[in-house]
């Protein structure tokens, strides 16, 4: 999937992953993709949370290998 940042917050735990998400998201334009890579279990239903808090739109998610993936657009 296309994006136009990425972010890495593999080996964070909870509120971090999220409080970096908020932050790259605030620098980038509207329509823009950012790809989040996390480990925290907890953070697929922190980043649900978020877009639906937000008004971001979360394009996907999945779990490879112990890592989550994410992709948010930013509203």
């Amino acid at each position: 999937m296309h994006c136009d940042r990425e972010l890495d917050v593999r080996g964070l735990k909870c509120p971090l992953p999220i409080l970096r998400t908020k932050k790259a998201l605030s620098e980038m334009a509207s329509g823009d993709v950012l790809h989040v890579l996390a480990t925290d279990p907890g953070s697929v239903k922190d980043f649900q949370a978020f877009a639906k808090q937000t008004g971001n739109e979360l394009l996907s998610n999945g779990e490879g290998n112990q890592v989550f993936e994410f992709y948010l657009k930013r509203k």
